[in-house]
């Protein structure tokens, strides 16, 4: 059941990260989960990295089986890999170059959420925004900058090399702020309306979206970590990931010398902090300031539910734990979905009845419950509906009904999750799942 290319067809390789698999393939009795985890982790490198070598690498991240880069799926499709950084230097390079990658990104429309490899390759360049080129689709979502300073902090981190963050980086980064400060006062010019039979995919009142309350500290999205449009702009789990990403900012710009970076950085993320730390318990998905406010999760990170996992809170803190209690229940989350074949959170953005394997994965990484993990990974490993890979999603009665065979990021977080495991709770992974083939 492998489902990785032949090794000639593959992009990119990497000793460490393959004699990691061996390793932790040998420690799982189930070969099914085996297998799930042998083609899962490797995935980006293996389809969907394009290398410009050269003294300034460049590695363009495709997301799976749509041809663009999102910011937020390239930092979590590599995430996994940072820790095999150190040990193997054509991987640190192919790093270095999604980092350079991103900042170009950023360069070209800090407002963008995707991009193309090449240019007017976009079916969305009729969109009512300001459309370049080099743009595959221009969703504000907070959480798309927010990965790369996510990405940057933790590339820093796992090798020490600080070369990446140079005057380019760094002009990025002024760019990331100005914006973040605008959406925080509640201005700037950004506008985005679709034509497009899904009212998500589109914003109302000229494509400014629903209003949200200035001088609440928090920062107003436009879109969801989904590409849905919010119900209320101001997106709670976004916003526990900008406070974050911004402090880990600031401290990877006091690495380098940028002291007046590293102050604003800083100073937004303590403003955002503070304004998170009045939130009623359990939290909201969505506020607007105003009073409204929507209590539902979705599958896609940043989440209520990934929260932890992002470094916004501890696992056991009871705020977050009211709100897992809340959002892992049928009768208080109506994208907690209960079928025949699993139980978990899906996304307005597949419908009601889709189970998103993005959620169990993330469900699992955030449980302090041996048994909680064990019945993910359980579901896990039957909902693959034979094809040895993550999907978007499945049907809650029938996982053979799938979303997206090729979705990248699923496969990275998976693979992050065994590897989690592994090191954690190596006893889980000698037990059987009750895999099908």
């Amino acid at each position: 059941m492998t489902a990785r290319p032949p090794l000639a067809h593959r992009r990119f390789h990497s000793a460490p990260l393959e004699a990691a698999i061996t390793q932790v393939q040998a420690s799982i009795t189930d070969p099914v989960l085996a297998r799930l985890f042998a083609n899962s982790l490797p995935n980006t490198l293996d389809t969907a990295v394009y290398i410009t070598p050269g003294t300034r690498p460049l590695t363009f991240v495709m997301t799976g089986d749509i041809p663009a880069m999102w910011l937020r799926d390239a930092t979590a499709q590599v995430w996994p890999y940072l820790r095999f950084a150190n040990a193997d230097a054509a991987l640190q390079q192919l790093l270095v170059g999604v980092l350079n990658q991103q900042v170009d990104c950023l360069l070209i429309d800090p407002w963008a959420n995707a991009f193309e490899r090449v240019p007017g390759a976009s079916p969305w360049s009729d969109d009512a925004t300001q459309m370049h080129p080099l743009v595959h689709e221009r969703k504000w979502e907070l959480d798309s900058p927010c990965a790369v300073l996510r990405l940057s902090h933790g590339y820093w981190q796992a090798t020490g090399d600080l070369k990446p963050f140079d005057g380019r980086w760094r002009a990025a980064m002024q760019a990331v702020l100005q914006v973040l400060r605008e959406r925080q006062q509640g201005s700037g010019p950004y506008r985005f309306q679709r034509r497009a039979a899904n009212p998500l995919d589109s914003l109302p009142f000229g494509g400014e979206g629903w209003p949200a309350l200035p001088g609440t500290g928090l920062i107003a999205s436009a879109f969801r970590p989904s590409d849905d449009a919010c119900v209320f702009p101001l997106h709670i789990p976004s916003n526990f990931l900008a406070a974050v990403s911004l402090r880990q900012l600031a401290d990877l710009a006091t690495a380098v010398g940028d002291l007046d970076l590293a102050t604003e950085a800083l100073d937004i993320a303590t403003t955002v902090q503070r304004a998170l730390d009045t939130l009623p318990t359990p939290w909201p998905y969505e506020i607007d300031g105003f009073g409204s406010q929507l209590c539902i999760d979705d599958a896609n990170v940043p989440s209520l539910l990934s929260l932890p996992y992002l470094g916004a809170c501890g696992a056991d803190d009871p705020r977050y734990q009211a709100t897992r209690a809340q959002i892992l229940n049928p009768v208080r989350n109506p994208f907690f979905i209960e079928g025949r074949s699993a139980r978990g959170i899906g996304s307005p953005h597949t419908g009601l009845r889709r189970i998103w394997p993005m959620a169990l994965t993330m469900q699992a990484l955030t449980s302090t419950s041996e048994a909680e993990i064990r019945a993910c990974l359980r579901s896990l490993c039957q909902t693959h509906a034979g094809t040895g890979l993550m999907h978007e999603a499945f049907d809650a009665d029938d996982p053979t009904q799938f979303s997206r065979p090729w979705f990248a990021w699923a496969n990275s977080l998976f693979g992050e999750l065994i590897l989690t495991v592994h090191q954690q709770r190596p006893e889980l992974l000698k037990e059987l799942h009750s895999c099908p083939p």
